[in-house]
């Protein structure tokens, strides 16, 4: 399986006030790297929940076996496009009668493409989130985030590298991280 971001969730000017408000920086010189820091700490953020916290466009390529798989980012939203892919990389769109979909209850998004003889992969492109903006992500994982770039921040010319995420800020993302045994 090959997982791309194809459009990465956007961090709305509101994060990025938040993030000076908690500061206290009322000057723009620094906007660019604290930009830079708010998208690490989102992607620290996907990474201890196990989900993808703000809506992005997603695709996986699969190998074909004929059974359900399921794509491994989550919670999905909503499965726009199915495509066969050949070997010299070529794509073609599936029918839905040459595939089914689903999304489960618990945000997982399933895909079955039936064996035609001619492909050996599929590409799956899809929207996952909890949120679909910054305004709708639960507080907690806003808040999380803010701190953890705060934290970046303020700890950018210390001595050694610290674990990540704090223990404040992985308090705060707790109740949302997603454990999958392999």
């Amino acid at each position: 399986m090959m997982r791309q971001i194809v459009t990465p969730a956007s961090l709305p000017d509101a994060a990025l006030a938040a993030l000076k408000d908690w500061l206290g920086i009322t000057i723009s010189a620094d906007d660019a790297s604290l930009a830079v820091l708010l998208r690490a700490a989102l992607d620290v953020c996907t990474d201890f929940i196990g989900q993808m916290p703000l809506a992005a466009t997603i695709e996986e390529t699969l190998p074909l076996t004929g059974a359900w798989q399921a794509l491994s980012t989550r919670p999905v939203m909503a499965i726009s496009t199915v495509e066969s892919v050949a070997l010299d990389g070529t794509r073609t769109a599936l029918t839905l009668v040459g595939h089914d979909r689903e999304i489960l209850a618990d945000g997982t998004g399933r895909v079955r493409v039936y064996d035609n003889g001619a492909i050996t992969r599929f590409a799956v492109r899809f929207t996952a989130g909890i949120a679909s903006d910054w305004d709708h992500l639960p507080e907690p994982l806003r808040h999380g985030i803010i701190r953890l770039a705060a934290h970046q921040y303020r700890s950018r010319e210390s001595a050694g590298a610290e674990p990540l995420p704090p223990a404040s800020v992985a308090a705060l993302w707790r109740p949302w991280r997603r454990l999958r045994l392999t």
